[in-house]
């Protein structure tokens, strides 16, 4: 049996793919985290806004050039929306940053002055949702996500555009996600994850996952003196275990980590079996530039975007070329797939 795909969904995301049908994206939506990274980088007394809008216009202008999407956010990004090649895919945030700690099991919560038609007026081709997810957290916490999804699900299905969700796993009483502790207990969290959201009731188009493993805690991988939490072979069928769980695309984001362990994750995802469909690549890609657009400028940021910024981009392409698979194939790919219109309500 054939899957079908409207007709404004199969467009966007090839759109938003290379020519072997992997989504190479790049990922600078970053609101929060940004402004304290720019902060620092200029220092508080000359800082403001405008860095920000500047930075990211010009990842944007520089580096779109080599990737096949970009994702952004219109509140401190729309001069990067301005600035992308007309040729990249655009994905926009629909998310509020951040959660309201004052309330139990991270919520999540749209913009309020947004809506997918919206995003499709200003040129978005996907929309891209953090969840902060914890599969262990009170059925009344997972209902109240689940309803949420469905919704976000069900209205993409109306605007006729993909839409990308961001499960972030975490646990209520290890709050360190960066330590073994969490190291441990992360593996069965994202699997039940992905189990849970490439549910075809979601209607999510593409998974925006984490590894399932704290890399740098898999034998082999470790900073010297750190002792390791996986063995390459537990680690291997972590991966492989995530990616047979996905009945649905998955993408990988980089999650912050340095552009090394990054690269070394998707070798390993690859060579084990994991069958993902491409990378949102954030911070590993363009967090060196910070540091140099803060102290040296913009014209020293130009420079290391065309230099240090394309290589890491094109190191990133050549990985994507050698071991991810096009999003379609997760349907059984292009052959499989009916695609049919819809009338869409503007």
């Amino acid at each position: 049996m054939k899957t079908r795909i409207s007709r404004g969904k199969f467009e966007k995301m090839q759109q938003l793919s290379n020519n072997q049908g992997v989504i190479a994206a790049l990922a600078i939506d970053q609101r929060g985290s940004m402004k304290k990274m720019m902060e620092a980088a200029v220092g508080p007394e000359h800082f403001t806004m405008d860095h920000v809008y500047e930075f990211k216009e010009l990842v944007s202008q520089e580096l779109t050039k080599y990737v096949s999407a970009i994702l952004l956010d219109e509140e401190y990004g729309f001069k990067g929306i301005s600035a992308k090649n007309p040729a990249a895919g655009l994905i926009m945030s629909y998310e509020k940053t951040g959660y309201d700690v004052s309330t139990p099991g991270r919520l999540p919560e749209l913009l309020p002055n947004e809506s997918l038609i919206r995003l499709l007026a200003k040129g978005a081709d996907a929309a891209k949702v953090l969840v902060y997810y914890n599969p262990d957290d009170p059925k009344e916490i997972l209902d109240s996500k689940h309803a949420f999804l469905e919704r976000l699900g069900t209205e993409a299905l109306a605007a006729d555009i993909p839409v990308f969700v961001e499960p972030i796993v975490y646990d209520n009483d290890i709050l360190d996600e960066h330590s073994a502790e969490f190291a441990k207990i992360k593996p069965k969290k994202v699997i039940d994850t992905i189990k849970e959201f490439t549910k075809d009731k979601y209607h999510i188009d593409i998974l925006k996952i984490e590894v399932p493993v704290l890399f740098n805690l898999v034998e082999g991988y470790t900073a010297k003196g750190v002792s390791p939490v996986y063995t390459q072979e537990e680690a291997a069928a972590y991966f492989k275990e995530a990616s047979d769980a996905a009945t649905r695309p998955f993408i990988y984001l980089s999650a912050g980590v340095p552009a090394e362990i990054f690269r070394d994750e998707l070798i390993f995802a690859g060579k084990h079996g994991a069958n993902y469909s491409g990378i949102l690549g954030g911070r590993a890609t363009w967090r060196d530039g910070v540091e140099i657009y803060g102290k040296q400028g913009k014209e020293a940021l130009i420079h290391w975007l065309d230099t240090q910024g394309k290589e890491n981009v094109e190191e990133l392409n050549q990985i994507l070329s050698d071991y991810a698979k096009p999003w379609y194939d997760a349907y059984g790919g292009l052959e499989n797939i009916e695609v049919f219109d819809i009338d869409v309500m503007n």
